[in-house]
């Protein structure tokens, strides 16, 4: 099974409490624990029951026609984890733009245009000015790989930012969005996480370890 907290997949046999019964049927609640992230997973579950030979205290195994109706994990869970790399302001942003995303789009596009503005700030070190100008900074620079390059260009057409210059100016604020402007911001973010983040970190990893076996044999380190 896969956390809907971390996004880890481990593998584990959730235990079944059963609840008890009622018009609807027969009720209990699945639970496990994630190894990674320590997080408990929660399902409540109904359907036809089979009972096993273990008191219903310890277990109450559904079959194939049990349904699960809520969890007790982030319903907004369902991107990618935020990378370790990533600054935590930065990662505050985007877990709980990703968080608000089924229940609020303008709220997680809200989100998700402030994360990148600090972004290009804090980490590209952009002239601060309005977002719309701060993209137009990074495509200037001509650093980003071409697939990059048009992608973050795209938010200022998806986010229709002519039409609403507050997303712009302002970027936390609450404001309509275009159909799919929160998912495509999240999107990017990820892709500009990996870029200025992870690939570095990997990098420098592999310099490291590089240099460790020059050090080893007495020769002179990679520059």
């Amino acid at each position: 099974m896969k956390c809907p907290h971390c996004l880890i997949a481990f593998h584990d046999q959730p235990q079944e409490v059963y609840l008890g019964k009622d018009v609807d049927g027969d009720w209990a609640i699945s639970k496990a624990t994630c190894p990674t992230c320590k997080k408990l997973i929660l399902n409540l579950l109904s359907g036809n029951a089979v009972f096993s030979q273990l008191p219903p205290s310890t277990g109450f195994p559904f079959d194939s026609t049990c349904e699960k109706h809520r969890t007790g994990a982030t319903e907004g869970a369902s991107r990618p984890s935020c990378p370790s790399e990533v600054t935590p302001n930065l990662a505050g942003d985007y877990v709980e733009a990703c968080t608000v995303l089924p229940d609020s789009a303008k709220a997680a596009a809200a989100l998700g245009r402030r994360c990148l503005q600090n972004l290009l700030r804090d980490t590209v070190k952009v002239k601060p000015g309005n977002l719309s100008d701060e993209i137009q900074q990074v495509l200037d620079g001509g650093k980003l790989p071409s697939g990059l390059h048009e992608s973050i260009d795209a938010i200022r057409n998806i986010g229709n930012f002519a039409a609403h210059p507050m997303k712009s100016t302002q970027t936390g604020m609450i404001l309509d969005v275009e159909p799919g402007e929160a998912e495509w911001t999240l999107d990017v973010l990820e892709e500009l996480f990996d870029f200025y983040f992870v690939r570095p970190s990997m990098i420098q990893k592999k310099r490291d370890a590089f240099n460790k076996k020059l050090q080893d044999a007495g020769k002179p380190l990679m520059k």
